[in-house]
């Protein structure tokens, strides 16, 4: 079967980076660094970093918790309600970029997502994960970021075995809602 498009003209102005979007799986074109100082700085055209710099938690830019070095952000477009993404706040390529507070924030709030998942939407499993590279599937190959998508056995339906689409049962904005609702306190266990 092959893959196929759905005209989406709606998305050029996210994807050229001159819309508003929250965050997804589009880069922009540009050259990669380490850290956001660094000679040949691709930090401004990085989605990620737009994101970071938008503000606090909001559904306008589906940020749902911002910590010392990383913030957790809803995909914009995900694979299922719920999809969220682990993100350090430095523009960082590879796990080894990262120092050692970021790395362990990082996973505390892949931790903080997940339970904030199985709380607002009692999943069956849940993907977690991390495409390092464009040949592993990184859509965003040059700003390190981790998946958290809820499962449910059976999930995939005819739409996405027929037509390679995804049918998202709630907007972004309701998502957004029952996540934050469903989300943490820091020092909390998860649901039981």
């Amino acid at each position: 079967m092959t893959l196929e498009r759905l005209w989406a003209g709606w998305r050029t102005a996210y994807v050229s980076g001159s819309g508003t979007g929250t965050g997804g799986e589009r880069e922009d074109e540009g050259t990669s660094t380490e850290a956001g100082s660094s000679p040949g700085d691709d930090s401004a055209e990085c989605v990620f970093c737009r994101i970071a710099a938008s503000g606090g938690p909001s559904p306008d830019n589906g940020v749902l918790w911002v910590g010392r070095t990383t913030l957790v952000v809803l995909n914009a477009y995900p694979y299922a309600s719920g999809h969220l993404m682990a993100i350090p706040l430095r523009h960082v390529r590879s796990l080894d970029g990262l120092d050692e507070d970021e790395s362990t924030e990082l996973w505390m709030a892949a931790r903080l997502g997940v339970a904030a998942i199985e709380a607002a939407y009692q999943p069956g499993g849940i993907n977690l994960g991390a495409n390092l590279g464009e040949a592993a599937g990184a859509g965003i190959p040059r700003h390190l970021h981790l998946h958290a998508v809820p499962r449910w056995t059976g999930d995939t339906n005819f739409m996405t075995a027929i037509a390679d689409t995804r049918v998202l049962p709630e907007t972004l904005h309701s998502t957004w809602e029952r996540l934050t609702a469903a989300w943490p306190v820091e020092g909390e266990s998860g649901p039981a």
